[in-house]
């Protein structure tokens, strides 16, 4: 509404002040307003269709029209020097300055899309530094949500990065037609947008592309490989990828695991036992933290809390798995508290 209001005064002003001064030598004083007025709505219109360009679109337009003018300022030096008379070379000057400031602000604004804000943001010595510190997200990671946990408590310095392709794929995962797929999509997108509200988390979209790559994966580490930067994921197999295109990664999982407590073989906990083994007579339980609990002859125990033993403890790709058997004294209720 504000805008409106100073859109109006600004045309009521400029058509006083062409009603009262009579600008290119038109008596009318009704003549002079209205004309005041139709540039005024000309301004306006131009106010409007630039508030509608991308910041982009705005630095390629302004960048190519100062080019075009200072192209034009040259070209201007030359026709002063030509022999041409006097009314000529005017027009001729003044045509030039329009037709390169012209063609210069639409050819900047059409390839606005090709600049990268963000890098023009970083063009200063700290370029390099804060590229190398930057982390790129790919689409599991960003689903998965936990990576949000991770950079509000402050452990992921530098960058975050989001290039338009992972946004695009995410945004083809949340308007897919299989309700789980959406449900997964939508929540990957409530990350992003918490992560961005989050002042203390520095989230970038980019632009970059590769369009002679199809796989999303490996346009992932083509990005990594030209901004310096480390790919965060939980996806096992872009984690083997990555390894082989010597591209640092941050695994999500790898974290998780690093952080289970330690088990220790002859240790005592109480587990509750949810589901049948895939051996005879096993029982399957787990931790607070998701880790799996394996215990012999629990096959007939499933609902209960029972106290046992840890025989072994397994490291495997996808995590911890923790083998037990059943005590002597047999079952009890109380929680978890192996340390």
């Amino acid at each position: 509404m504000d805008v409106i209001v100073l859109r109006i005064l600004f045309l009521a002003l400029l058509a006083g002040v062409c009603y009262f001064l009579h600008p290119f030598g038109i008596e009318n004083g009704w003549v002079s307003a209205a004309c005041g007025a139709g540039a005024a709505a000309l301004v306006i219109l131009f106010e409007y269709r630039v508030r509608a360009l991308t910041l982009r679109r705005l630095i390629g337009a302004v960048t190519g029209s100062v080019l075009g003018i200072f192209g034009a300022a040259l070209f201007c030096m030359v026709l002063r020097s030509a022999l041409l008379p006097g009314a000529t070379s005017a027009v001729l000057q003044i045509f030039v300055l329009l037709l390169m400031t012209y063609v210069g602000l639409l050819v900047g604004a059409s390839k606005g899309d090709l600049l990268n804000p963000a890098a023009l943001s970083t063009v200063f010595a700290t370029e390099r530094t804060s590229r190398r510190s930057a982390k790129v997200l790919d689409t599991s990671v960003i689903i998965d949500g936990r990576i949000a946990d991770i950079a509000e408590a402050g452990f992921v310095d530098g960058v975050i990065v989001v290039p338009e392709f992972v946004l695009r794929e995410l945004q083809t995962v949340a308007d897919s037609t299989d309700g789980s797929k959406r449900q997964r999509g939508r929540r990957g997108l409530d990350m992003l947008q918490r992560m961005q509200s989050n002042a203390a988390i520095d989230v970038q979209i980019v632009p970059d592309d590769f369009p002679s790559i199809r796989e999303v994966d490996l346009k992932l580490l083509e990005l990594a490989k030209k901004w310096g930067a480390k790919v965060v994921t939980n996806d096992f197999n872009l984690n083997k990828v990555a390894h082989l295109h010597h591209v640092d990664v941050l695994n999500i999982n790898d974290l998780a695991n690093a952080l289970k407590p330690v088990v220790l073989p002859g240790e005592r906990m109480t587990v509750t036992i949810l589901k049948e083994g895939k051996e005879f007579n096993q029982g399957v339980g787990y931790l607070d933290d998701g880790t799996m609990v394996v215990v012999d002859h629990a096959r007939k125990l499933i609902g209960k809390s029972v106290d046992i033993a840890v025989t072994s403890v397994l490291q495997t790709a996808s995590g911890k798995m923790i083998f037990g058997k059943l005590e002597e004294n047999g079952k009890g209720d109380a929680p978890y508290g192996g340390h």
